[in-house]
This record gives C-alpha cells, sequence and structure tokens, in this order.
C-alpha cells in the first residue's frame, strides 16, 4: 500500500464520512462540538498512520467512527467527566437501535447536527459558519469564499461560535417538532451554501466536488421527509434537484466549461428535471403565503429546466423572479445574476447598469463572477477594450482551473478578432 494510495483513501473518506462521523461522535460527547470535532480529525489522522501497514479497511466510515469515539472517550477521562457522560452513553445506545419507535428523532444524523449547529442561542452568521465547518467539513478560506468575508474573519467567527457552544451549554439533542421552524432558514441556508460551494468548488481542479452536492442533496430529501408540506424545504429541494441535473453539460468531453447558452440539453438528467418540477409544484400547490427565496430561486431554475432550447428561455419571467428574490433576500450575488437575467430580457445595458451599483461593495472584493459577468455584458455590448480589461481582472481572481481556462479562452478570443468582438455569448449563470 503506497502512501499515494492511502493518502487519496483517507481523502475520500473525508469527502464521504467526515460529517456522519462527527455527527456519530458528538451524541457520545453530549454534544460537546470541540471534543467530537477534535476527536474525529484525530481518527483521520490515526489513519494516516495506520493504513500503510494494515490496509485500507473495507469500511473505513466504521474504522473511523470507532477510532473518533475511542478518541472522544480518552478525552472526555482525561477531563474527568466521563461519569457525568454514562446516561448518554446509554442514550446513544438506544438512539442506534429504536429510531423505528420514536418518532420524533431525526431520521439523519447530520440533520440532527444541523439543528443543533442551528440554535437560536448563536447568530444566524455563525449558525451558518459552524455548520459548514462541522457538518460539510469545509475549510475556513472555503466557508470565506462562500460567505464573501476574508478567512481571518471567517476564523474569528468560528471561534466564537464553539465558545458560545460551550459557554451556553447548548444541547445536542433532537428538536422537539414544534422547535423546527425556528430553525428552519438558517438550516436552508446552510444545505444550499453546501450545495453551492460544491456547485462550484473555489479550490481544487475539480469544477463540482460531488461529495458536497450529494450531501446537500441527502439532506434537503430527509428534510423534505421530515417537513413535507414546508414550501421552502419543498423549493429548495426542487432547486437543487434542478440545478444538479444540468450538471453533466456543464464540462464538454475535454473538460472545458460551456455556457449555458451552449450546453446539449439532451444530456441533462431527465429523472432529476422530473423529480424537481414536481417538487416545485408541490411546493406552490402547499404554499398559503408570499414565496420565499428558496421557492424563488426554484422558480428560476423551473423555468430553465422548462425551456427545451435556449433561445426559448422566458427571460422576462426570470428577470421578473429576480426581481422578487432580490426583494424577499437583498445580497449582491443575487443582484449580479438579476443583472443576467435583465441582459437578456431588456439587452446589455440594462444589464450593465444594474452592475454599476454593485461597484465597491466591499461584499463583493474578490468575487470573481462580477467582473466575468460584466465581461461578458460588454462583450455583448461591442464594447471590446472593457470587455478584455473586465475578464483581465477576474482572472486575478479566479482559482478554479476550469473557469480559469474558460476566462483565457474569452480573452484569447477577444485579442484575436477586436474587431467584431468575437462570437456572441452568454454570461457565466
Amino acid at each position: 500500500m503506497t502512501p499515494s494510495e492511502v493518502t487519496a483513501a483517507v481523502e475520500a473518506a473525508h469527502r464521504s464520512d467526515w460529517a456522519r462521523v462527527l455527527a456519530t461522535t458528538a451524541r457520545l460527547t453530549g454534544g460537546d462540538l470541540g471534543v467530537a470535532e477534535e476527536a474525529t480529525a484525530d481518527a483521520f489522522e490515526a489513519a494516516l498512520r495506520a493504513w500503510p501497514g494494515h490496509g485500507i479497511p473495507e469500511r473505513p466510515g466504521a474504522w473511523l467512527t470507532t477510532a473518533a469515539r475511542r478518541n472522544a472517550l480518552d478525552a472526555l477521562r482525561r477531563q474527568s467527566t466521563l461519569r457525568r457522560r454514562l446516561s448518554v452513553l446509554a442514550a446513544d445506545a438506544r438512539d442506534d437501535t429504536s429510531d423505528d419507535e420514536e418518532p420524533d428523532v431525526l431520521p439523519d444524523d447530520r440533520l440532527r447536527l444541523v439543528f443543533t449547529c442551528c440554535h437560536p442561542a448563536l447568530g444566524q452568521e455563525a449558525q451558518v459558519a459552524l455548520t459548514l465547518r462541522l457538518v460539510a467539513g469545509l475549510t475556513t478560506d472555503e466557508i470565506a469564499h462562500a460567505l464573501l468575508v476574508t478567512p481571518a474573519a471567517m476564523a474569528a467567527r468560528l471561534t466564537r461560535a464553539k465558545h458560545k457552544i460551550s459557554a451556553a451549554a447548548i444541547p445536542y439533542r433532537v428538536p422537539d417538532r414544534d422547535e423546527l421552524p425556528p430553525r428552519l432558514d438558517a438550516v436552508l441556508t446552510v444545505i444550499h451554501l453546501v450545495f453551492t460551494t460544491g456547485h462550484s468548488a473555489p479550490e481544487g481542479d475539480a469544477l463540482v466536488r460531488t461529495d458536497l452536492t450529494d450531501a446537500a442533496l441527502d439532506l434537503s430529501k430527509v428534510l423534505a421527509t421530515l417537513m413535507p408540506d414546508e414550501p421552502e424545504v419543498l423549493g429548495l429541494l426542487a432547486l437543487l434537484e434542478l440545478t444538479e441535473a444540468r450538471r453533466p453539460s456543464r464540462l464538454d468531453d475535454s473538460g472545458q466549461l460551456v455556457l449555458l447558452a451552449d450546453q446539449d440539453r439532451s444530456r441533462w438528467d431527465g429523472d432529476l428535471l422530473v423529480h424537481g418540477l414536481a417538487m416545485f409544484d408541490r411546493a406552490l400547490r402547499t404554499s398559503s403565503r408570499p414565496a420565499g427565496r428558496f421557492l424563488l430561486q426554484a422558480g428560476i431554475a423551473a423555468a430553465h429546466a422548462e425551456a427545451t432550447t435556449f433561445g426559448a428561455t422566458d427571460w422576462r419571467g426570470i428577470a421578473a423572479l429576480y426581481d422578487r428574490l432580490a426583494d424577499a433576500w437583498p445580497s449582491p450575488v443575487v443582484e449580479v445574476n438579476r443583472a443576467v437575467a435583465h441582459a437578456y430580457a431588456d439587452g446589455p445595458g440594462a444589464g450593465l447598469a444594474l452592475l454599476e451599483r454593485l461597484d465597491g461593495d466591499p461584499r463583493l472584493r474578490g468575487y470573481h463572477y462580477l467582473p466575468a459577468t460584466r465581461a461578458e455584458l460588454l462583450r455583448r455590448a461591442g464594447r471590446t477594450q472593457e470587455a478584455a480589461g473586465a475578464y483581465r481582472r477576474a482572472l486575478e481572481q479566479v482559482s478554479a482551473p476550469a473557469e480559469r481556462d474558460f476566462l483565457l479562452r474569452r480573452l484569447a478570443e477577444l485579442v484575436d478578432d477586436p474587431s467584431t468582438g468575437g462570437p456572441q455569448s452568454t454570461p457565466l449563470s
């Protein structure tokens, strides 16, 4: 067993099993997330040392869970708290065997952990950051990129959240069903951010981190089972499924990024499209109040899914939905996408005017989609030199290889044919 094979196996286990191992260990520690996180991290480090000599276990997740639980027990003994945890150990054993007898037990340990991190005693920013770290296993830099803050600020936010959990003695337990709604928005936000981070991974060679997108889809399905009549829950599931359905066409056979306008729609996942549209329709039927942000986003995704060709896309309808979304969920990222929609509905000048309002917004510092989108709209407007400058600014900020290669190709097209500005194209959206 070579070191590289072991490293690859541990990395794969981290992507697939981190949340489950941590959630199980957290139950053992009675919700001491600091101890659980350290014990879980030590288990993965132990795998790097043990597996070269003993081989990769048949069930890596089970091996890691056992190691993490042992680490946690050792830590509790060192803290002289094992006696106080005996009742937790007994309850933990019951949780493993009697879910069918306890209808109020959340059906997935990861979702249990999500709701615990989203306790009302924490501010929403802390809830989201902590859950992305503990449940999704994202690095501090990845979370900072997803939430548009600096890595230093994110590190401080995570530290404060963990201290707050300890100081407030926030319990690690299954919420009663009447406690679920107040925590719902933060939970939906977390699941959505896990998906979007995986959908366009900010780091690494792959455009998509399927471990994150798959985890988000799994959690949204569990949540839809738990709350089958909540429109925002169904809207989130519809949004994720309709977005994921387009993934097979986002890269060509050579690994190059393909814009929505140029994608082969026959490659879209038909089963996910059908199920996502059905979830969207169900959400609309169950909604008795103005649509929230996830149902509105699902509507936008449904409009793309129902268009048989790019030219048949209902851009005026999508632009109207983005206008409503901007009111329901003020966000600079929403405004960037709103500009794209209005550029197709009313011309590139309308989109550029909306983008100008975002100039200088500190939340978009380092967000390469802003200059990349501006470059595409300037290109469509025939303003070639300005478009080239915007592409160069985007290239200074992008890190994902597939997106960087795409921007380099677009810039090269402008340089090669400055008189025409290259072919008319679609913004990154």
